[in-house]
């Protein structure tokens, strides 16, 4: 479970991290109830994103130093495929976020604090899996083949399930949550539990969080071992997939105003599983280079959104 990285980038990470995590609660408050709009949230996207690529250029500054240009260069554009993979196997997360928030009817207002719960949770349950998983790997060699065969058979179900609208009556996890925990009939502003007549329940919004957390497990189920087929090393693996998280938040207001716009990025997204794969599976036999596994995945992803809003359907037309 080796890392390239030196002993300070990890410490400068961890910082980094809680900076991050202490100033958007310092704005979620500041905040207050108010619904985010588009261009907050694209603004907040925009830092987040340049957070990340000013981290990997730092990765880049002390790998140059310790090891030289070329092992910087490498280790670097990892860095920046797997946080690419990441960020965009996000974007599917997103919209399942926003079909659960409608389910229950979520007011704006109230979705923020569900989604800050969520991140915090999805980076504890991250580094666990992300240090577990490069240690099984290290170990155990074979288990890449193992994630390589469950990427591809789940891009095969992703591309299938494309374009059908989920059913949340069914889902088993809403289902068996519905029967461990008793859930009042309505919100109680932002709380997660209510007294009603005597009685101690839990609210709507409680129920949402803990589904929230739920599919991010099975989420990263399906995420993580993508990036493994890119690198072993704990430290890209990690903190690609901790920086795409951590502007999950502003992403989802931003993608929940043109989610009809994006309507067929399932289907890219699949098609990336598959190739990610399968390039797994061949790590033995075909050495892909990760500059043509980025290019692959910025092509898929651009053809699927030059695509998605091409055949988008026509929003309606404000009247007045």
């Amino acid at each position: 479970m080796d890392s390239i990285a030196p002993n300070w980038l990890w410490a400068f990470f961890v910082v980094s991290v809680l900076a991050a995590l202490f100033i958007d609660f310092v704005v979620l408050k500041k905040q207050g109830s108010h619904e985010v709009s588009v261009k907050e949230a694209l603004n907040w996207s925009i830092v987040w994103v340049a957070l990340s690529f000013a981290f990997n250029g730092l990765f880049w500054w002390a790998l140059y130093q310790d090891h030289g240009a070329a092992v910087a260069n490498t280790r670097s554009m990892e860095f920046l495929t797997g946080y690419l993979i990441e960020k965009s196997l996000a974007v599917d997360n997103i919209f399942v976020f926003l079909m659960i928030f409608t389910y229950f009817g979520v007011p704006p207002a109230f979705q923020k604090r569900v989604l800050m719960i969520g991140i915090i949770g999805a980076i504890v349950l991250r580094t666990v899996m992300i240090l577990v998983g490069s240690w099984l790997i290290s170990e155990f060699h074979w288990l890449l083949y193992l994630f390589g065969a469950f990427l591809v058979i789940t891009g095969i179900k992703m591309w299938r399930a494309s374009g059908e609208e989920p059913d949340l009556e069914r889902n088993p996890a809403l289902r068996l949550l519905r029967r461990l925990v008793p859930v009042s009939q309505g919100f109680d502003g932002e709380k997660f539990t209510t007294v009603q007549q005597g009685r101690r329940l839990a609210t709507p919004l409680l129920l949402v969080v803990l589904l929230v957390g739920v599919i991010d497990v099975i989420f990263a189920v399906d995420s993580i071992p993508a990036i493994f087929a890119i690198t072993t090393d704990p430290f890209i693996v990690l903190t690609s997939n901790v920086f795409a998280i951590l502007g999950l938040r502003a992403m989802y207001f931003l993608l929940a105003a043109m989610a009809t716009r994006f309507h067929l990025l399932s289907y890219g997204l699949a098609v990336i599983l598959t190739f990610i794969g399968t390039k797994m599976l061949l790590i033995d036999v075909v050495k892909i280079p990760v500059l043509a596994s980025l290019a692959v995945v910025i092509g898929i992803l651009a053809v699927t959104m030059v695509w998605s809003v091409k055949t988008a359907p026509a929003l309606p037309r404000e009247h007045g």
